[in-house]
């Protein structure tokens, strides 16, 4: 797996921007910790792993563009700016075209649930949202009802929905 070559690129292209390299590793370790726990509760699903892991390294890699030409980091200008970064980082290490075109399609869509319904799409989107949801909600300042109802509303699998509660319910 190219993981540690794409982490450099990454580590590259935002140069001094710890807290968009550190986000994407940390998206990356929960993807794999999702991979793991989903394969063995749901060890006949399909998932590919090489896609989940490219696409949480890669994910957020239109965030510099977005803000340079439109002056924002929404997620809407994300999904335009990345997908073609992406692609130029995963051709220049000969990443197969079916899996450069499937990891495309989820950064293109990573902010919008509901657009792909893959389990890849799924997984990558859980693990970005177990990084951000202590930070967008505030959850030092939730109670528990309203910690369990963002879960229960934000993430798209049961092993997101699990890793969570473990991640939250108590810490926070």
């Amino acid at each position: 797996m190219l993981k540690n070559k794409l982490i450099k690129e990454l580590e590259q292209y935002f140069a001094d921007d710890q807290k968009r390299i550190q986000h994407a590793l940390k998206v990356t370790d929960y993807a794999e910790k999702l991979i793991k726990a989903f394969k063995e509760k749901y060890p006949d699903k399909n998932i590919n792993e090489q896609v989940i892991i490219y696409t949480a390294v890669l994910h957020d890699i239109g965030i510099k563009n977005s803000e340079v030409k439109y002056g924002s980091s929404s997620g809407h200008y994300q999904e335009i700016e990345g997908p073609p970064v992406a692609r130029k980082i995963m051709k220049s290490h000969n990443i197969d075209f079916e899996t450069m075109d499937e990891v495309a399609e989820i950064i293109a869509h990573h902010h919008t649930p509901g657009k792909v319904s893959s389990n890849n799409f799924k997984l990558l989107y859980d693990a970005d949202w177990l990084v951000n949801l202590p930070e967008v909600y505030n959850l030092n300042k939730k109670n528990t009802t309203e910690k369990e109802n963002l879960i229960e509303k934000i993430f798209l699998t049961s092993t997101g929905k699990k890793i969570a509660r473990k991640e939250f319910l108590n810490n926070y």
